[in-house]
């Protein structure tokens, strides 16, 4: 057994280890936590296929935004965990079937996929291009339009959701760009004078006086 082949194994094997403790957790942020490392094995199975980008888009994308959110949005809910498992073992034959045909499926689909033939191997120009400037070129190129069409979508996406969000209520606190830049000093800075000494009343001393004469 070589080394890439020893190292597909660990891999998978943590894969396979990290998802069945994905559903096995009884804490929900240990669920995360396995689901984080099970990414990441995907990742470096990906990296091994020679899937650069495959492997970068799971960590930058997945591992490093969506599971932090859920990391984070789990960790400040506080589920009660005994609450969700109610009712586990009434629904479990219902899942165990559906899981055991979904197994089937998945090794009748990669049986099939096997017996494939080979395909001719890539020319030597190809090959020697990487993953990620291959699939740049083929997107900037071939699939420029459809590109820009994304782009377009995505940017309406944003305005309309900073839109929603965007409520004129009477306590909310926000602040104006354009007034923070023609600020001056003399808007946010007053110097009042101030006597050096500053004599007591009259009354005010009599007073004192006859206070400490008492005394």
């Amino acid at each position: 057994m070589d080394t890439l082949s020893l190292l597909f194994y660990t891999f998978a094997f943590v894969l396979v280890y990290a998802g069945f403790r994905v559903i096995t957790a009884k804490s929900p942020v240990t669920a995360v936590l396995h689901l984080v490392l099970a990414f990441a094995s995907a990742s470096c199975v990906w990296m091994l296929l020679q899937a650069e980008f495959l492997a970068i888009s799971l960590v930058l994308v997945y591992v490093g935004a969506v599971m932090v959110l859920f990391l984070f949005v789990v960790m400040m809910l506080d589920i009660n965990s005994a609450v969700v498992r109610e009712g586990f073992w009434k629904h479990f034959p219902a899942a165990g079937l559906i899981g055991v045909l979904i197994a089937l499926e998945m090794s009748f689909v990669l049986t099939r996929g096997f017996d494939l033939p080979i395909a001719k191997p890539m020319a030597p120009e190809v090959a020697a291009v990487p993953n990620a400037k291959a699939l740049g070129i083929e997107l900037f190129t071939n699939y420029l339009f459809p590109v820009q069409v994304a782009a377009v979508i995505l940017l309406v996406g944003i305005i309309a959701a900073i839109a929603l969000t965007l409520r004129q209520r009477k306590d909310s606190h926000f602040q104006k760009p354009a007034e923070q830049v023609r600020v001056k000093k003399a808007d946010r800075l007053r110097v009042h004078k101030v006597a050096a000494v500053v004599e007591a009343p009259a009354a005010e001393a009599d007073a004192n006086n006859q206070a400490g004469g008492q005394a």
